[in-house]
């Protein structure tokens, strides 16, 4: 059980984190409703943080929803991730989207990222 928990070292807390996935991010996975973007970590695990302005997800309400909607669908593709910190941006229209397109639209994300990464790391 413990292999998909959600801790404090799976999170980027600081601004710090942010700023590093922003100017080094060699990764990045674009979509009408979402943006990703990732950059490596020598942590042996992979890290996420969101970043949802009222710009573009208006309710407080639509932002946790889908945030919590995101971070359980991280919660467990976890293992199937490369060692990379990533970062999540709300577009427009994310927070108007039903649970279900969230998921989708998440899951395919992931697949995305994790097939991205692939030949960056088989190519070192």
């Amino acid at each position: 059980m413990n292999e998909f928990s959600y801790p404090r070292r799976v999170r980027l807390l600081t601004g710090g984190d942010f700023k590093q996935v922003f100017n080094r991010a060699s990764l990045k996975i674009s979509d009408q409703h979402l943006l990703i973007l990732a950059c490596p970590n020598d942590l042996g695990h992979s890290r996420v943080g969101f970043v949802f302005s009222k710009k573009n997800i208006r309710l407080a309400v639509n932002r946790n929803r889908v945030r919590r909607i995101i971070r359980e669908s991280f919660r467990l593709e976890q293992q199937q991730l490369p060692n990379v910190d990533i970062v999540i941006l709300a577009r427009k229209g994310l927070g108007d989207m039903e649970n279900k397109q969230v998921h989708k639209l998440i899951k395919r994300s992931w697949s995305r990222l994790i097939n991205k990464a692939k030949p960056k790391s088989q190519s070192k």
